[in-house]
């Protein structure tokens, strides 16, 4: 089962993107210097399809994309989460921000548009750090993946 501590309406998570952040808990990764720690426990509402027909009711709207924030714990269950959203809001681009420094093996990628890995590590930084060693991928409709995290950097 998956859990939502809380969400909310975001614009630096995903560029160019107004997206719906969920919050998801249980996180297994215990990155050293977490920003979220609280995301470790086991708290939260059960996140279901009737939860996340709710959520879309409420801001589907309003945003272009339902990114899940963690969900290491139940990797599959985000992937049907996804699969979830397109089926219900077609249109809405979909992603994952996960503490993985890979991609679980036997996952179907497909079903996202954006997914972010790699743990945390303060010494590297955040993804608009040169430095970091997490990456945001971009993932096109034939199932290949372009490396977005340029993006985050400030131009000069």
């Amino acid at each position: 089962m998956v859990r939502c501590y809380n969400f909310d309406v975001v614009f630096a998570e995903i560029p160019g993107e107004t997206t719906l952040a969920l919050n998801i808990s249980g996180c297994p990764n215990r990155c050293p210097g977490c920003h979220s720690p609280h995301l470790q426990g086991d708290t939260g509402r059960e996140l279901d399809e009737a939860e996340l027909r709710m959520l879309l009711d409420r801001y589907g709207g309003s945003v272009t994309c339902l990114c899940f924030m963690g969900g290491d714990a139940a990797p599959h269950e985000i992937v049907r989460l996804a699969e979830c959203v397109r089926r219900l809001q077609p249109g809405l681009r979909t992603g994952w921000y996960s503490g993985r420094d890979e991609w679980p093996e036997g996952l179907r990628i497909g079903v996202f548009d954006y997914v972010k890995l790699g743990r945390w590590r303060a010494e590297r930084g955040p993804l608009s750090a040169p430095t970091t060693n997490q990456r945001l991928y971009r993932v096109h409709a034939d199932g290949t993946t372009e490396d977005i995290t340029e993006r985050f950097r400030r131009k000069p």
